[in-house]
């Protein structure tokens, strides 16, 4: 049982990513769709229960928001894999102008989802990160979180005198 959560700001290819590579396999829950969170606790909870695969296809820009859906995967004996989307602003705002105006999120919903995302961490539970990228031809590229450790100090150079 797998348990997806997406992570990062609006128009960064969340939804895009889902329906070409996730579609067929795990089931979609998007605040978008279902419009209220009980909705969507309903269906999460559906999920748990007939042990389906998920992915949670919002924003989820801090730690807080993305616990309720690790916590409730996790005490159902999921794997967590979240997938961070690069988030940012300026190249969002263009991706954003360009859907249906109907679709369009105004400039200061995403300021403000970028004024509070937080990097996910491994520490809140996640079995898996990814960071994901849309290249030039809106391809997307996902490749292995890259870890916060801090980077061992570089080995003193030894003298070729000694």
């Amino acid at each position: 049982m797998q348990a997806i959560i997406f992570c990062g700001i609006q128009a960064t290819g969340k939804s895009t990513f889902y329906k070409e590579r996730l579609f067929n396999s795990h089931i979609r829950i998007s605040l978008d769709l279902l419009k209220t969170r009980n909705r969507e606790q309903r269906l999460l909870q559906l999920c748990l229960d007939t042990q389906a695969k998920f992915a949670v296809d919002n924003t989820n820009p801090t730690a807080a928001e993305r616990a309720r859906y690790i916590a409730a995967a996790k005490s159902a004996g999921y794997e967590v894999v979240g997938y961070y989307f690069q988030s940012v602003p300026r190249a969002a705002l263009l991706r954003n102008r360009q859907r249906p105006v109907a679709e369009q999120v105004p400039d200061k919903g995403i300021f403000g989802a970028a004024g509070r995302l937080e990097l996910p961490r491994y520490a809140e539970g996640f079995d898996q990160l990814y960071y994901v990228r849309i290249g030039e031809g809106g391809e997307f590229s996902v490749e292995p979180w890259q870890d916060e450790q801090p980077s061992p100090p570089p080995a003193s150079p030894v003298s070729s005198a000694d």
